[in-house]
């Protein structure tokens, strides 16, 4: 049916095609949610959403809750997850379509499930995807510039986030909560008409360190480890503190639960095969993200892959994302991503406007990828950006290649050790 609908839109004159979207959209969503007996009422749903950070959040708001002995079904852009059960999201969309999220819903009820967290995204909601969710509780991260094309502005961008605040104040739910970072420019959303809106900042942490491995912060006179590089993700800890607050969950339930949370696939996923430098997989797509990303490793020698920022969107960061890697990076690797239909030459041309050092241009992902192992020493760090668990590489004519920045980084360390030896 939605083959046909895409179909159609290429046919009738766009406001013909808009009117039948905005039909089809919400009689999904409600018919959907019907069909499963609408699942979310059954459980307590947490909702993340933010520019960046989602992903993360959910895996430590996951976590926590599972260490607190509550059955927790998981729904993000990395995996589908209820208790140990787990399979990736191959969609390359973080709320698939065609009921999606109330199929995995019902069957987290049916398994025994108690909560669920359910990662949220303007784009979904954009599709009536997030409605009929039931939310307790909503944690907004941040609002940073992306989808500027889609949305038409900026601020249309923003305002396409109250989407997801009016579902959460649509709830029948009782105590809801409102959880957002008064840091960003996301404040308004504590406005929210719900009984609870608990705003969080960095000021709230003492001690943040970070290395490699870890990071480690205080919250209220309770030290926090988290199996996680980078300060930010102090942050993204503290909102899934908030709402474990709210729960009735002891800090130090949530602190072990966070100390024994596994490793984020995709997420400054340091990659370990006995070399003698990191490599770290990351999805950073936004300047942002990736200022952070590289921030995280201020003392290293930095060799950077990173890629066109994907086609047809968001064209205005293209040379901003360049000139933060050439200022961060010692040796920058610029190669293809997701071009969809346009030109990648192009779009990495596009990318250097602003750099003041010439990088190196190979398009070819998987030999960006050995060219940068090569290129390392001991103690450096290799940070490949842009993908994170991403299964394809989006090309023109709707070609899809399977992908794992991950599993060519193995692949390709175990052919430079094999030419070391």
């Amino acid at each position: 049916m939605e083959h046909l609908l895409s179909l159609v839109k290429k046919i009738l004159p766009s406001p013909i095609a808009n009117a039948l979207r905005s039909v089809w959209h919400p009689t999904l969503s409600f018919f959907s949610a019907l069909f499963y007996g609408f699942p979310a009422r059954k459980l307590t749903i947490i909702g993340i959403n933010g520019t960046k950070g989602k992903s993360t959040t959910a895996e430590m708001m996951f976590a926590i809750l599972e260490h607190a002995g509550h059955p927790t079904a998981l729904a993000s852009t990395i995996r589908f997850a209820i208790g140990e059960q787990s399979t990736p999201n191959i969609f390359k969309m973080t709320m698939p379509g065609r009921g999606y999220v109330q199929s995995f819903l019902k069957k987290a009820v049916a398994h025994g499930a108690t909560h669920a967290v359910v990662e949220l995204t303007t784009e979904g909601a954009r599709e009536w995807r997030h409605r009929f969710l039931s939310l307790n509780a909503l944690v907004m991260l941040n609002v940073q510039k992306e989808h500027i094309e889609r949305f038409g502005s900026f601020e249309n961008y923003v305002k396409a986030k109250w989407w997801l605040v009016r579902e959460l104040e649509r709830s029948k739910k009782h105590n809801r909560s409102i959880v957002v970072n008064v840091e960003k420019e996301n404040a308004e959303f504590l406005n929210a008409s719900v009984e609870n809106q608990l705003p969080f900042s960095k000021n709230e942490l003492e001690g943040i360190a970070s290395t490699e491995h870890k990071t480690t912060f205080t919250y209220k006179n309770v030290r926090f480890t988290i199996p996680i590089a980078g300060e930010f993700n102090a942050l993204n800890a503290l909102s899934a503190l908030k709402v474990a607050e709210q729960l009735g969950i002891p800090l130090e339930v949530a602190r072990d639960g966070l100390a024994s949370m596994q490793k984020v696939q995709g997420r400054l996923e340091l990659v370990e095969q006995g070399q003698p430098f990191h490599v770290v997989v990351d999805y950073a797509h936004t300047p942002d993200s990736l200022s952070a990303l590289y921030s995280a490793f201020p003392t290293q020698r930095k060799i950077c892959v990173l890629g066109n920022t994907g086609g047809g969107r968001d064209t205005w960061k293209r040379p901003l994302m360049g000139e933060i890697a050439d200022t961060h990076c010692d040796v920058v690797i610029l190669t293809n991503e997701d071009p969809y239909d346009e030109d990648p030459k192009k779009i990495l041309q596009e990318m250097t406007a602003t750099m003041k050092r010439a990088p190196i241009i190979e398009l070819d992902r998987r030999r960006a990828i050995a060219r940068a192992l090569s290129e390392a020493c001991a103690g450096d760090v290799v940070l490949i950006s842009g993908k994170g668990t991403d299964p394809y590489i989006m090309e023109a004519h709707g070609k899809k290649t399977p992908w794992s920045d991950v599993s060519v980084v193995k692949e390709e360390l175990t052919q430079l050790t094999k030419k070391t030896v």
